[in-house]
């Protein structure tokens, strides 16, 4: 058996760039793939996650699916029960699975609307009186 490449975040970018509208950015300061905003893929920075893990949103049906199918490539933490993620071990997914992967949570974050940016705060006049 050939042994499989070493899939690193480049490859992801690689990858997820590909998709339409697909941004690069930091959710909770770690690097992540946004589309309209919203995040769709990011090195999970939670201590539960296994190292070289990535973390892709995804519908919970969609999840279920995958646990069940390969639970030594996708997984889940306590942590991400109440969101719609699933865990994937970077060392153990096939580079097409995991552009099946990235294509779901674009696709699942592409359909809500779009976030709006954040707006700095900007001080009041009393504020800035002192």
């Amino acid at each position: 058996m050939a042994a499989r490449s070493r899939i690193t975040w480049a490859t992801i970018l690689r990858i997820g760039l590909a998709l339409p509208g697909t941004e690069v950015g930091t959710a909770w300061r770690s690097p992540a793939l946004k589309v309209r905003g919203r995040m769709f893929a990011v090195i999970p920075t939670h201590r539960s996650a296994e190292p070289r893990s990535l973390c892709v949103c995804i519908p919970f049906r969609d999840r279920d699916d995958l646990l069940a199918a390969d639970p030594g490539t996708y997984y889940i933490e306590e942590h991400y029960l109440e969101y719609p993620c699933v865990l994937v071990r970077l060392d153990r997914v096939h580079p097409d699975a995991l552009r099946d992967l990235l294509r779901m949570g674009w696709t699942f974050e592409s359909k809500k609307p779009p976030l709006k940016p954040k707006r700095k705060a900007i001080p009041s006049r009393s504020a800035s009186r002192r």
